[in-house]
């Protein structure tokens, strides 16, 4: 079993940036594969960001550049580092930790979310 609590968010200007962080309680952290999604108001839910258990990222297309995904496995934590926010950036942030076993047993949990609002 594995808690997630996303922390950071809050409301930011146009063109500033944020870092949400995403502390993880339970067993083997590094074993798994995070997420960040998002989902804005009357959206899907979105895949923003993800960095496997090796290390290697990838994010959507309309982020790339400007967030970077991290992770501190001596503390159970991943990051979100976003810059150059924009108005349409604004949603609730999830942080999501996934991991399918040798078996293809698959785990997956969900934090609460935090809310970004970029806005002037």
């Amino acid at each position: 079993q594995v808690q997630l609590v996303e922390s950071g968010g809050g409301l930011v200007q146009p063109g500033g940036p944020l870092r949400l962080s995403c502390a993880a309680s339970g067993s083997i952290f590094n074993l798994y594969t995070m997420n960040w999604y998002r989902q804005a108001p009357g959206k899907r839910r979105e895949l923003v960001a993800t960095i496997t258990d090796s290390g290697s990222t990838s994010y959507v297309d309309s982020v790339k550049g400007r967030f970077t995904i991290s992770r501190d496995n001596a503390k159970n934590t991943v990051y979100l580092q976003m810059n150059s926010l924009k108005p349409e950036d604004t949603a609730v942030y999830y942080c999501n930790a996934r991991r399918i076993t040798a078996d293809y047993d698959e785990y997956s949990y969900w934090g609460q979310g935090t809310q970004v609002t970029v806005s002037s």
